[in-house]
């Protein structure tokens, strides 16, 4: 039931962190994997560790803030490996600043990543799969789509609008056999947060985590082969918390 041979899954932001994982744990699993991200050595290098695997994969140059190319980078994955059956939104980014001060340009450029790109690719995503009568959209929010943050209320918005979107798609492709998930990650071992080790912050997030630790790229992985695979074709609009029990203590 987990067995994804056979099958194509595009990951945006697929080169690092996160993404990686959820890439790798694709690509383990039997996908064939395309990465779509920004930074070209960090895409040479996240290539390098799937083609070590012996993974079916490409990687190609993409921001996602670019909405005319996304349909082209589609295209390019279905020449390479295939029509795309596996989609994953995992891109975005967090720019800090409140409510009095935050840039309208910052806004709009986190909205414009974690959100609005996600759903232009979906949509371009789901005509295919719609056609085929198959398909998994998977989009990767955050905590704090359920909580507020003061510190990034942009970011807090479009975690907020993406776990709608992936509800309001699932209703909508459900009869074209699409279904259409969201993973919310906790804290994870990441550059991102390795930072955040030698901060006191760092104690109150393992008091509130009942594991008691981060989370590891892999693990998010997992949840990713879950939803990607014939194991959860019954489940759609559903949002699966990674993140150690953090949310509900």
């Amino acid at each position: 039931m987990f067995d994804l041979t056979g099958r194509v899954a595009a990951v945006t932001g697929g080169n690092g962190g996160i993404g990686k994982g959820i890439a790798l744990g694709l690509a383990e699993a039997g996908a064939a994997v395309a990465i779509l991200a920004r930074n070209e050595s960090k895409n040479l290098a996240a290539l390098a560790e799937l083609r070590s695997i012996n993974a079916n994969a490409i990687a190609l140059r993409l921001d996602v803030n670019q909405r005319t190319a996304l349909q082209s980078a589609l295209d390019e994955v279905a020449v390479k490996l295939g029509p795309v059956d596996i989609l994953v939104n995992n891109a975005g980014i967090a720019i800090p600043g409140g409510g009095l001060r935050l840039a309208a340009e910052d806004w709009d450029r986190v909205l414009e990543t974690n959100l609005n790109s996600c759903f232009f690719l979906s949509q371009i995503a789901a005509r295919s799969m719609a056609a085929r009568k198959s398909g998994k959209i998977i989009n990767i929010a955050s905590e704090y789509s359920r909580f507020g943050n003061p510190i990034a209320p942009s970011y807090a918005a479009s975690k907020g609008g993406l776990i709608q979107l992936t509800k309001s798609m699932a209703i909508e492709l459900a009869a074209d056999n699409i279904q259409v998930n969201a993973i919310v990650p906790g804290w994870i071992e990441s550059d991102m947060t390795a930072p955040i080790k030698s901060r006191p912050f760092y104690n109150e997030i393992l008091m509130r985590t009942p594991a008691g630790r981060f989370g590891t790229p892999a693990e998010c992985g997992g949840a990713a082969i879950f939803l990607a695979s014939h194991a959860s074709d019954f489940i759609t609009g559903a949002t699966i918390f990674v993140d150690g029990g953090y949310a509900i203590r």
